[in-house]
């Protein structure tokens, strides 16, 4: 073909159909001109092909049959079917929006509650063991708290004791609540004192280990202990393990005896019970102490050194007895409020005891407030954690398990929300590119119907002729 821009518009599409070969025989007269002779007819062999194409299209109107399939094929198939890949297109990606936005609302619900639990243990969420592990120095200062507010109970303890003493006799009030009792008295003391009744010496805190080396981004093989322990391991140098220990010439003979010098020791059995060995030596001038009998002056260790409400076991007694008093005031508070039930407070001998008989609604509901508060605080659900964290290394990763399982469903919707705009990108991109396609189809059924109308026309004498149906509606 002749290297012209309309052929080669002509023969773009992929249906070539009569119209658009007599379009390219009246191009070629054009080009081809100088091929023709005297009798009018065109030496190219190329107008010649063409020529017998249209020739072979006009017999018996073939071309008007392939014409009236075409059309038909393209109203029934072809723009239909563009248009309801367009419209799936569409729709998938409004789905694909309607997932990033359900990826969205999991992703901020899925933040908060990660933000709000960290906010709640006070720790920033980065290094999730480690400073979980951080936050318990925080609790000397929390105990300290709820020790300093236990004294406010002496009146619910006064009350309690005397309703026992009122109801069951003097043998039995000495047995109420005795932790509460003590730290009313000492406050927050080592288990030690409160077992044995007096201070130690020395106190030697247990140490908590925990495993922070695959705590996020942590490589570092650290231990990490609390109390009077250092926070690092101990370095011993360069130690020969299997080096042996040089006592120098020392010999020690099987049966040897020990040589005292100018003493000399008698055996036993001469001995009298009478004589006894006088050195003269005064320990006090040499500083030694001598510690007396008992416990006096003992070390406290182990979970001896913590205190009582550090203690697990001691912290749950004294939870307990907190139960007891709220149990016993909240009995008292509806039987003072019953109008129908006598209580034993109200009989004539109640007089007998001065708290009893002071007993009101109003101040037996404040001495309730006041131990409720300090239920409230000790069973707050970050000390609890605290308390777990440091007494727990399984409840530590627990815990950092559950707020990292967090941190990765957030990434894992962010990255869903990311797959889904890329998707959705994707999908514009086909329906952008379907578009034109759909409306060069269109263009061309359009041109095809206004060739055919023509076309019969000219059969007719000229009549207008009008294509009606499924043509109107694209």
């Amino acid at each position: 073909m002749p290297a012209h821009q309309e052929i080669a518009k002509l023969l773009c599409g992929t249906h070539i159909n009569y119209f658009h070969c007599k379009k390219i025989v009246e191009i070629l007269k054009e080009t081809e001109a100088d091929t023709k002779n005297l009798f009018g007819r065109y030496g190219s062999q190329r107008m010649k092909d063409w020529q017998e194409i249209v020739r072979l299209y006009e017999k018996d109107n073939v071309y008007l049959a392939e014409a009236a399939q075409m059309l038909i094929r393209n109203i029934n198939y072809e723009v239909p079917g563009f248009k309801k890949q367009i419209q799936k297109l569409e729709q998938t990606v409004t789905e694909f929006e309607k997932k990033e936005a359900e990826y969205k609302k999991s992703e901020t619900l899925g933040r908060s509650d990660f933000n709000n639990l960290c906010k709640h243990l006070g720790i920033a969420g980065t290094k999730i063991k480690k400073e979980l592990i951080e936050r318990i120095v925080e609790l000397p200062q929390i105990y300290e708290k709820v020790a300093k507010k236990v004294k406010t109970l002496n009146n619910v303890v006064e009350f309690y004791t005397a309703f026992v003493e009122f109801t069951l006799g003097n043998q039995h009030s000495g047995g109420c609540v005795p932790m509460v009792k003590y730290i009313m008295d000492k406050g927050n003391t080592t288990t030690y004192e409160w077992t044995f009744g007096e201070a130690p010496l020395s106190v030697t805190e247990p140490s908590f280990d925990f495993n922070i080396d695959n705590d996020d981004d942590e490589k570092e093989n650290d231990t990490i202990y609390f109390g009077d322990m250092a926070t690092n391991e101990i370095d011993f140098g360069k130690l020969d393990l299997d080096s042996k220990i040089d006592f120098g010439n020392i010999e020690l003979d099987v049966g040897g005896e020990i040589d005292w010098g100018g003493i000399v020791v008698e055996d036993e059995s001469t001995l009298s019970n009478e004589e006894v060995i006088d050195f003269d030596i005064s320990l006090e001038e040499s500083g030694i102490e001598v510690e007396a009998a008992g416990n006096d002056g003992g070390n406290a260790t182990g979970f001896q050194a913590l205190t009582i409400l550090d203690n697990p076991d001691a912290r749950n007694d004294f939870i307990n007895q907190l139960f007891e008093l709220e149990a016993f005031l909240k009995i008292r508070l509806y039987e003072f409020k019953s109008e129908n039930n006598k209580s034993v407070l109200n009989m004539t001998n109640m007089q007998e005891s001065p708290a009893l008989q002071l007993a009101t609604v109003d101040s037996i509901q404040n001495m309730l407030d006041n131990v409720q508060i300090i239920i409230s605080e000790i069973l707050d659900s970050k000390v609890q954690h605290l308390h777990n964290i440091k007494h727990s290394s399984r409840y530590v990763d627990a815990l950092s398990a559950s707020l990292k399982q967090k941190r990765k469903l957030i990434k894992k919707m962010e990255s869903l929300q990311q797959t889904m705009r890329e998707k959705q990108e994707v999908t514009r991109q086909q329906v952008a590119s379907l578009k034109p396609i759909l409306k060069l189809v269109i263009e061309r059924t359009k041109e095809l119907q206004k060739e055919i109308e023509k076309d019969i026309s000219k059969k007719y004498k000229n009549r207008v002729v009008h294509l009606t149906g499924g043509i109107n509606t694209l």
